[in-house]
């Protein structure tokens, strides 16, 4: 759980080196409020920061290290996360003769590994960033789960690896600059993450279902786990009642703690259907009721204005009815626009994401979300991520004007804008830089290389290999730009988000199942809300998609513009060659500040602007284009 770095140098003894890599792991305290440790032996040294969610006391630290009769140790092991499949694992490995001194998951991985080597990694279920360090075969192995719920980076030097949860912990090291080249700005703004890419030069991320083995000879990548393609031979009752099935099961795996676990609810299916499935089961075991959270703006439901394809209707009367329906205990925490026009939560928002991003007040809020939800005392939350994903509840996915597109179906619909013609916050990024680097070409070049991964199953008609193709592109390279932001926003304030959607055997069976069955009479996710229509009531149930809130007042669009007209105005600031100067004097001189449904379409260029010049300041970045 928490976070974890370390370093490894096949020429060097890194035993006098713990303080180094704590400093490492001091750059993600954040990600572990709980506790700390470090280990460095060797070639190697590896550190953690705790966030105590299983087994509380201290028999749960880490790192988990294994020794011989006589001390010496033989294997030592880091864990980001949670195994949801824990209890059972640990089980299966006690009847094999293994014997552990406390009640962590980090000591059941390790004990894993022992048993069955890098194969372990096919047994865990859940969300991790794992590193061990074999000792008596001189090799560090780096993991992920298999959609990425974890982030883990790394970076290779002529003598073994840096490694951490963050950028921030490799960039914390003595030997490495923050040096961004043409293709990591290309990588930043092309809303379409190449997995095991990364936006400083030299720095990479192990790959989704994959890990990275190194060696003194060499570093190799191993793949552990693919999307499976299978004929559905199902009927659709009975796919309905094994995906409510996966999916309650799901939930109750993601909710195993020593510590509280709470719930996201925004009224919407995804997220009411995780908080009545929780519910029930905190409450079968006398531990309930289920407490959830949503997050507001003062005003948004009184004056909201719908966007015809992302936001239908305000969430907060919907979360209402969901929590009394369900019988959880519900809190609403209610933001104004001074709680969204902090510049120093802004700047942490920057900071928890390693880069620049477009999302400006949607970034604050869900920030300020999570600092609330840890005051409540809460370390866990469960939320509805990656639910569209698998179940097709983008409108994009089943748009053919977007799903049919050449290009990734989202970047479709953003070149649709033209305020994002050039991709979502791009807008005042100097058009010749942009052609230069082509950053729609580098878009475009990725969707085409992601299509040849694709699994299919023959004797799939056109529209089935197309549907399955949208499906792939969603998992893979939609769903970890997301998934990535919601981890680190979380653990920016020491809160574990769990997503119960990820869970592995749901997403391969749903992945299987044809289009038509997930979208029965063209009902947006009708086989999600067939499988928990008992659940729920009918206003929620049938309640049309409502992406996450952004705040539609014209005060907050008035304070992304004047920061933006000072900037603009700044000859000396870092971003200033970087601007456009035809846009940006548009821009400052436009009539009233963006407002409405699309206000933040509109802000998304201004927003970008801010926070790169606040990156390229802070983080010392040394561009080299």
């Amino acid at each position: 759980m928490s976070a974890i770095a370390g370093w490894v140098d096949f020429e060097r003894d890194l035993s006098p080196q713990a303080a180094t890599v704590e400093t490492m792991a001091a750059a993600l305290a954040h990600r572990g409020p709980d506790g700390r440790g470090v280990w460095a032996e060797g070639h190697a040294a590896l550190a953690h920061r705790r966030l105590a969610l299983l087994d509380l006391t201290e028999t749960g630290a880490q790192p988990a290290v294994h020794t011989t009769e006589g001390g010496a140790a033989v294997a030592v092991l880091t864990l980001d996360g949670a195994l949801t499949n824990h209890t059972e694992l640990r089980a299966r490995l006690a009847a094999k003769g293994h014997r552990f001194t406390g009640r962590g998951d980090g000591e059941t991985a390790l004990h894993a590994y022992l048993e069955w080597g890098a194969d372990f990694l096919t047994r865990l279920e859940g969300l991790f960033a794992i590193a061990v360090w074999d000792v008596r075969r001189q090799e560090l192995l780096l993991a992920r789960d298999r959609l990425g719920v974890k982030p883990l980076s790394y970076y290779p030097t002529p003598t073994g690896v840096l490694f951490g949860s963050e950028p921030k912990a490799i960039l914390a090291h003595p030997d490495v600059d923050a040096v961004v080249d043409a293709d990591g700005l290309r990588e930043l703004f092309a809303h379409s993450r190449k997995p095991g890419t990364g936006v400083f030069r030299g720095m990479r991320e192990v790959v989704p279902g994959h890990a990275l083995i190194v060696r003194r000879p060499g570093s190799r990548e191993q793949r552990y786990w693919s999307l499976p393609a299978r004929e559905h031979t199902d009927s659709l009752d009975a796919t309905v009642a094994t995906v409510r099935g996966l999916l309650a099961d799901a939930v109750a795996s993601h909710t195993r703690a020593d510590a509280p676990v709470g719930a996201m609810l925004s009224g919407g299916i995804d997220s009411s259907a995780l908080s009545a499935l929780a519910h029930r089961d905190l409450t079968a075991a006398g531990s309930g009721p289920l407490r959830t959270f949503s997050v507001n703006f003062t005003g948004y439901t009184e004056n909201f204005e719908p966007h015809p394809t992302m936001r239908s209707t305000p969430d907060a009367p919907f979360a209402a009815l969901a929590s009394r329906h369900i019988g959880s205990r519900h809190t609403e925490f209610l933001l104004d626009t001074a709680a969204l026009t902090d510049p120093g939560v802004h700047t942490t928002a920057l900071r928890s994401q390693d880069a620049p991003s477009p999302l400006g007040d949607m970034d604050v809020s869900l920030l300020r979300f999570f600092a609330r939800l840890r005051e409540e005392g809460f370390a866990a939350v469960l939320s509805g991520e990656t639910a569209d994903e698998v179940f097709n509840g983008y409108f994009w996915a089943y748009d053919p004007k977007h799903s049919n597109s050449q290009t990734f179906p989202w970047v479709s619909f953003e070149r649709g804008h033209d305020a994002a013609a050039g991709g979502l916050g791009t807008s005042m990024i100097d058009r010749e830089l942009r052609k230069r680097l082509d950053f729609l070409g580098y878009a475009d070049q990725h969707y085409r290389d992601a299509l040849t991964e694709v699994p299919h199953v023959d004797g799939d008609t056109a529209a089935e290999r197309r549907a399955r193709e949208v499906t792939y592109l969603a998992l893979t390279r939609w769903a970890p730009t997301h998934l990535d932001r919601a981890d680190r926003m979380s653990m920016a304030h020491g809160v574990q988000l769990r997503p119960p959607f990820c869970d592995r055997a749901l997403v391969e069976y749903v992945y299987n199942v044809p289009a038509a069955m997930k979208r029965v009479d063209g009902v947006e996710k009708s086989l999600l809300r067939s499988a928990v229509a008992d659940l729920l009531p009918d206003e929620v149930l049938h309640r049309r998609k409502s992406a996450y809130p952004t705040t539609q007042e014209a005060a907050y669009g008035d304070f992304v513009r004047q920061r933006f007209a000072e900037l603009a105005a700044d000859r000396d600031a870092a971003v200033a060659e970087l601007l456009d100067t035809t846009a940006t004097a548009e821009a400052v001189a436009a009539d009233g500040s963006p407002q409405g449904a699309f206000a933040w379409v509109e802000r998304a260029g201004m927003e970008m602007a801010l926070q790169l010049d606040t990156w390229l300041t802070d983080y010392r970045v040394d561009l080299r284009l």
